[in-house]
């Protein structure tokens, strides 16, 4: 299902253009994931799941100088929009998702049915990492780069394309690995999206679409962009993969015991 090195490229390249911000802008909506109490604060709503990781930043001290230099993103981003539109995620939460499982209502719906679900994803998961290491050699450190602002239904996140072929494959293979894994298959878990990596830094907040002044908002994510294309930005290294739990967006954790593969 995922694409091939120079399909993906082209594909992503399209989402960061101003043309795609300004379709994109269209359709947004609030996003259910979070909404403000009785006080007006606005929380996280629950949205229980599992992914494949990166080690959030708070775990991941070799890659500060990247996740700083989002974290300033994010801040240049937020100071300019009306307040309300997005709902920014906590820095140290930033990471990069390698593979979607399962999460909201098919968990909830998984984990009624079957009360050993969770042991058993582990144990799948635990698999594929392993097959993943009897068929993959060390090869080059994976590199992954910043390329742009991508606009989602109901949030903002930057893309991500990798440094050269090899660090793409890697990645797939990993997904092969996990996705093809008919025990995976056997638990409810398939594949359901093209592999496009991002980072969120914000979710769509209380502020309707046609409140939005959509020109405004693709003006400044065209000219952030521009500044990290003439920049030397710093590189996501990706030197390891595991499998964490969340109960919403803003913390994903595991235990010690969980299956996780250095890359």
């Amino acid at each position: 299902m995922d694409e091939t090195y120079q399909t993906y490229l082209n594909r992503v390249a399209r989402l960061t253009r101003p043309a795609s911000y300004q379709a994109q802008l269209q359709n947004i909506q609030r996003s259910p994931k979070f909404k403000r109490d009785e006080t007006g604060t606005i929380q996280a709503v629950s949205f229980p799941g599992y992914s494949v990781v990166t080690p959030p930043w708070e775990e991941e001290p070799e890659n500060s100088a990247f996740y700083k230099r989002l974290e300033r993103c994010q801040q240049q981003l937020i100071e300019p929009l009306d307040k309300g539109l997005l709902v920014t995620v906590p820095p140290e939460s930033f990471h990069l998702t390698l593979a979607d499982l399962i999460w909201d209502s098919a968990y909830r719906d998984v984990q009624t049915k079957n009360p050993e679900f969770e042991p058993q994803l582990r144990s799948v998961i635990d698999q594929s990492f392993q097959q993943y290491n009897q068929k993959t050699s060390e090869g080059k450190p994976i590199l992954w780069q910043l390329l742009g602002f991508m606009i989602r239904p109901r949030a903002i996140a930057v893309c991500l394309i990798p440094q050269d072929e090899d660090s793409y494959q890697r990645i797939l293979k990993l997904r092969r690995a996990i996705y093809q894994n008919t025990s995976l298959i056997a638990l409810g878990v398939e594949q359901q999206y093209h592999f496009t990596a991002h980072i969120t830094l914000g979710y769509f907040g209380d502020v309707s679409a046609e409140e939005v002044n959509r020109d405004r908002l693709s003006n400044i994510l065209s000219d952030l962009s521009m500044q990290w294309l003439e920049a030397d930005e710093p590189s996501l290294l990706i030197t390891r993969a595991e499998l964490r739990k969340f109960d919403d967006m803003t913390r994903y954790y595991r235990q010690p015991e969980w299956p996780a593969i250095q890359l």
